[in-house]
């Protein structure tokens, strides 16, 4: 009995193992097929931290706090309208104001080269990727288009840029003008949109041009080549030189003395138009301190440099601007003409305040109002004291190039341009007096 039960138990163990045999395969692609049918109705999300935030909405955007100083000249310093270096701010714009804003933490701000079109119309709104699209980059074989401090950290809103140049003109572009541009450097904030600053369209000239920049304002001992229509070596600049004019002063001494002669040397390929842009500029120079004294056995003549008559003292009467007039003209002209017929040897004194000059204040009036103005003036503002729209200047009669310039009360250390000039006319037999030598450079 023992023996028949044992036979009948291995008999059922190969049954069972031959059934576990033939079902796995089953069981295998049932479990399969179920393991997958979840997988595939489960929604996996992702951590908080792995997630991909939108940029908040932000109206912040860079700007350049001053316009450029112009002209640029590739190889020099880039600088604002006051000579100073660059700025940017972080602004928040609500409405059509603008105030600044100060950032929790510091961002990297690059500064690139723009293409002077865009934006099209000068329209104040752009996308990040036109912003981007119009980038210009360097010329093939050429430096980086901008070479210096072009990466900058802004903090608390603000930053200063430091010693940024052009390396290449953009005489080579469409419109021959660029942009410089300020964005986010790309990849450094990505919590809030900051937009792109944009300064003016302006041209960039080579280096080499720069030794004809015109200077603004000229300087009396500039070359007069520096004023504005009077090209170095040019026409106006050979005529001139021809009679010996050769510095600003010597143009506006000139001027002030005969402007009637210093137009017939300029001859007619000057316009009139031409010829008053080139007075206006020389007006615009700055005259300094010093003042130039013409003595005599019983008079004390004391000019401005360029040889206008400030006050005069006439045997023993102290006579300002306005009193003058009451003089007889010929004579007062003849201090004029000796003045500038031997300026070199006048004395040159500082042009300080001092008791006699006090005497010029509010006492500067309109000395000839029967003239006929035939050139606007527009008032002009040079060590505190200003042109009035009623200065004489007729060319051709006995006033030409009286100055009648009115001193503030903020300033009046230095009479500049407050003086007297009367022209020698051609018909005048004096009319060819000039300088004996070259005149003082005015400090």
């Amino acid at each position: 009995m023992a023996a028949k039960r044992v036979i009948g138990e291995v008999l059922m163990g190969n049954s069972l193992q031959n059934i576990c045999t033939a079902l796995e395969p089953m069981l295998r692609r049932v479990v399969n097929e179920e393991v997958e049918s979840r997988i595939r109705s489960c929604t996996f999300t992702r951590s908080p931290s792995l997630r991909i935030q939108a940029l908040e909405p932000s109206n912040l955007q860079l700007l350049f706090t001053k316009k450029l100083s112009l002209p640029i000249f590739t190889g020099t310093k880039i600088g604002d309208a006051d000579n100073s270096p660059l700025q940017l701010l972080v602004v928040d714009k609500i409405g059509d104001q603008m105030v600044p804003a100060t950032l929790s933490c510091s961002i990297k701000v690059e500064i690139v080269v723009l293409d002077g079109d865009f934006p099209k119309g000068d329209c104040n709104t752009w996308s990040g990727k036109e912003f981007d699209k119009n980038i210009v980059r360097e010329r093939p074989g050429k430096r980086p288009l901008i070479a210096g401090d072009v990466i900058v950290t802004v903090r608390d809103g603000f930053a200063v840029i430091g010693d940024i140049e052009f390396t290449d003109n953009s005489s080579w572009i469409r419109g021959r003008k660029f942009r410089l541009g300020a964005r986010v450097v790309p990849g450094s904030r990505q919590d809030v949109s900051i937009r792109q600053a944009i300064t003016e369209a302006f041209p960039v000239k080579d280096h080499r041009g720069e030794l004809y920049k015109k200077h603004h304002p000229p300087m009396l001992k500039d070359e007069v080549w520096r004023l504005e229509k009077i090209g170095k070596e040019g026409v106006f600049h050979k005529k001139m030189a021809s009679d010996n004019i050769n510095t600003v002063q010597e143009f506006l001494m000139l001027f002030v003395v005969d402007p009637q002669k210093l137009r017939t040397i300029l001859g007619p390929g000057m316009s009139e138009k031409m010829w008053e842009v080139v007075i206006k500029h020389a007006r615009e120079c700055e005259l300094g301190k010093r003042l130039y004294v013409l003595r005599g056995s019983n008079f004390t003549v004391t000019l401005n440099p360029i040889c206008q008559i400030v006050r005069a003292d006439i045997d023993g009467q102290t006579y300002a601007q306005r009193q003058l007039s009451n003089i007889d003209r010929s004579y007062i002209q003849n201090f004029v003409i000796q003045a500038y017929s031997n300026w070199n040897s006048l004395e040159e004194v500082d042009g300080g305040l001092n008791e006699t000059a006090l005497l010029t204040q509010g006492e500067l009036g309109d000395q000839n109002p029967n003239n006929q103005e035939t050139m606007a003036r527009a008032p002009l503002q040079l060590h505190g004291y200003y042109l009035t729209d009623k200065s004489s200047m007729e060319v051709g009669y006995a006033d030409v190039g009286s100055s009648n310039w009115q001193m503030s009360a903020t300033y009046y250390d230095t009479p500049v341009d407050v003086g007297v000039g009367y022209c020698i006319t051609e018909s005048s037999p004096d009319s060819d007096i000039r300088p004996s030598s070259r005149p003082f450079n005015g400090s």
